[in-house]
């Protein structure tokens, strides 16, 4: 039996993302998500009337995060 799409492994040849693709890839919500695009945080491009996320903004974004708030430190 199918599983359906949400649970379904990311498909890493995709050239464009979903908002709900780009969420479950960086482990967010969706309304989060759609935040982060909306306040410029997260790249995306119109593709008509949706919005799509190129994977290497999901890169992007989270290298900006390492630089801006550092890695945490880890108990020896």
């Amino acid at each position: 039996m199918p599983t359906p799409d949400r649970e379904q492994p990311d498909d890493p040849t995709l050239v464009l993302l979903t908002v709900e693709e780009a969420a479950r890839r960086l482990r967010i919500g969706r309304t989060l998500c759609f935040r982060l695009i909306g306040s410029g945080e997260l790249e995306s491009v119109p593709v008509g009337r949706l919005r799509r996320v190129p994977p290497d903004a999901l890169n992007d974004y989270v290298a900006r995060l390492r630089r801006t708030h550092g890695t945490a430190a880890t108990a020896a």
